[in-house]
This record gives structure tokens, C-alpha cells and sequence, in this order.
């Protein structure tokens, strides 16, 4: 066996296991480190294929911040685990049934899948033989800036939305005005009082 494919089955079941033990760690938190694995395993099968941004993205995007903010709201979120697991027992046959279409469905779909003539050429690379890096950057910022324009703001409105949606105005709490803070005039802003010895304030 090469190394090139001792380091493939071992990232492969590496992130293999992360997943099924993610699905099936009783601990969230547990759930969670296991999930930072898999990613990190899917990374280096990036690596061994050549894909090394989409790696370096992975790693950036998916471990160092949506596994954080998951790790983060797991551990400070009050959740009953007990209850919320009742819960989960209750739907497990609809679940297994939805896994098994599911599956049936994979297993049909690979099962019928054939390239079409000429699809590694249309693969290729057409940009020479530049590293994958640079390819991909200038594959995106030049033949699909547009699109990689209009996906960022596709992303930003959906952003604004979920803000809009979620924000809630209450009245009884007291917010910072920041123009009227600015504007007050000291005069009117404070008043000093002149308290003899002995006496109180009124």
C-alpha cells in the first residue's frame, strides 16, 4: 500500500467515524468535537486530492467558526437534554423511515450514475499550469466575478433579513441615544447644589 492511500483511508474513516459518532454521542458537547474531526478529516481528503484553498476554507470557515459558535451555544444555552431526548424517542420510527428513503434513494442515484463523453476535458483546469490557489482565484474574480458578486449579495440580504425578523423593540428597557447624548447642552445636563455642613440634599 503507497502512502498516498494509507493517507486516504485514514482521513476516510477518520471522518466517517466523526459523523457517526457525532450523530450518536449522547453528550452535545461530545457531539460537537467529534463534528471539529470529521471536518478536519474532510480537510486532509481535500489535501490528498489537490483541493488545498477548499481545505484551508474548511478549516477556517467550518472549524474555526460554525464549530466554535455551535461548541459556544451547546455549553451556554440552558437546554433540559433529558427532555429534549424524550422528545427525539417519540419521532424515531418517522426518522428511521425518512433514513431509509433517504438512502434509497443514494444508492439509486450512484447506481445510475455514467459521465457523459468529454466531461474531464470540460473538468480540466483552463487556465494552464497554474496551482490550484491561484487557478481558482482567478477562475472566480474573471470568468464569474458577476456571480460571485451577486451569491455575496444574495447573502447580505438574507443577513439583513434574518436581523429584521428576529429584532424586537421592548419598552421597558432603557436604550443609548447616541445623537441626543452628543447634542445636550452641560448647562441643562447637570445641576450643582451648594450643601452646607450638616445638611442633607432635599
Amino acid at each position: 500500500m503507497t502512502v498516498f492511500a494509507f493517507t486516504f483511508y485514514l482521513f476516510a474513516v477518520t471522518t466517517v467515524a466523526g459523523g457517526l459518532m457525532t450523530v450518536v454521542s449522547r453528550n452535545p458537547v461530545h457531539s460537537v468535537l467529534w463534528l471539529i474531526l470529521a471536518f478536519l478529516s474532510s480537510a486532509g481528503l481535500f489535501v490528498t486530492l489537490g483541493a488545498e484553498f477548499v481545505a484551508m476554507l474548511l478549516i477556517i470557515v467550518y472549524v474555526g467558526a460554525v464549530a466554535v459558535l455551535f461548541l459556544f451555544v451547546v455549553m451556554m444555552l440552558d437546554v433540559d437534554f433529558a427532555e429534549l431526548k424524550a422528545e427525539m424517542t417519540r419521532y424515531l420510527p418517522l426518522a428511521l423511515l425518512i433514513g431509509v428513503v433517504i438512502l434509497m434513494q443514494l444508492v439509486m442515484a450512484l447506481g445510475s450514475w455514467s459521465f457523459a463523453d468529454g466531461s474531464a476535458d470540460r473538468l480540466a483546469a483552463p487556465i494552464g499550469d497554474l496551482d490550484n490557489t491561484r487557478a481558482l482565484g482567478l477562475l472566480i474574480y474573471d470568468q464569474y466575478f458577476i456571480l460571485f458578486q451577486l451569491a455575496g449579495l444574495i447573502l447580505l440580504v438574507a443577513m439583513i433579513g434574518a436581523i429584521v425578523l428576529t429584532l424586537r423593540h421592548r419598552v421597558d428597557i432603557k436604550r443609548q441615544n447616541v445623537i441626543e447624548q452628543m447634542h445636550r447642552d452641560p448647562a441643562t445636563a447637570m445641576e450643582l447644589k451648594d450643601v452646607k455642613p450638616g445638611q442633607g440634599l432635599s
